[in-house]
């Protein structure tokens, strides 16, 4: 059941987001060849302890982490280690922050020193594809037009689009309904409503699609090995269109 939020929810839920946000840029300031993405999840974990916030996946469905940190060919869920980034490595930091119990996702996809070209490349489709689902997450319109234009404008690119996950409704737990989709046709699914809050995140391949789980049971990476980027932005539909929760530019 799709559960509407109020104005003030959607307020509390912006504030939760604006901390994210926050705290997403400063992960950006850190990232470096060296750093390890377990002092990324130490680092995210003081930060909203320090503001009275706390990771809201953290024992979620027992993942025992604050940040999923999925590097190079991971795709989502990928585990927290102290193996040091590289020079030329990208890697997905995505966390939730439960600020007074109202709740915001975001994920984000970074490059540590000197990235390739079609790495950056990745980032810059993979992120534009996100803006263009959040353009059409207008009051009226369908989820299946989210997805059909994130996919277009991914396989346009000469990307492949991640079907196995996608976005959700986000409230009161970190995963309500509906599942939001990144591939689709325009007109079909659900409608839109004022007061929905989603997350629209697309997981964008530079090889096939497909992923394969690791024996941790969570963690998923590309089948064939290549580069995984996601974007990921909290959004709530409003009669003035959609209102970016979790917006850090």
């Amino acid at each position: 059941m799709i559960e509407l939020k109020s104005e003030r929810e959607i307020k509390m839920m912006h504030e939760a987001g604006k901390m994210l946000a926050c705290c997403h840029q400063e992960i950006r300031k850190i990232i470096n060849p060296g750093i390890t993405t377990l002092e990324i999840e130490n680092f995210v974990e003081d930060y909203l302890a320090k503001r009275n916030a706390s990771p809201a996946q953290k024992g979620y469905l027992g993942y025992k982490y604050a940040t999923c940190a999925s590097v190079n060919d991971e795709i989502c869920h990928g585990f927290p280690n102290s193996k040091p980034l590289q020079d030329g490595d990208i890697v997905t930091i995505d966390f939730v922050v439960n600020l007074n119990g109202a709740l915001a996702d975001s994920a984000w996809t970074y490059s540590v020193g000197n990235i390739s070209a079609e790495a950056k490349r990745l980032l810059r489709i993979t992120k534009e594809s996100m803006y263009k689902g959040i353009e059409q997450a207008q009051v009226g319109r369908h989820l299946g037009d989210i997805g059909h234009a994130i996919q277009t404008y991914v396989e346009t690119a000469g990307f492949s689009i991640v079907k196995d996950f996608g976005g959700h409704g986000i409230g009161r737990t970190i995963h309500e309904d509906p599942l939001v989709l990144h591939y689709g046709k325009p007109g079909k699914g659900i409608r839109l409503r004022k007061g929905m809050v989603i997350t629209i995140e697309p997981m964008v391949n530079t090889g096939a699609w497909q992923c394969q789980i690791d024996r941790n049971g969570w963690t998923a990476r590309t089948v064939d090995g290549k580069l995984s980027a996601q974007y990921e932005h909290t959004i709530a539909i409003t009669s003035n269109g959609p209102l970016i929760l979790t917006e850090q530019e």
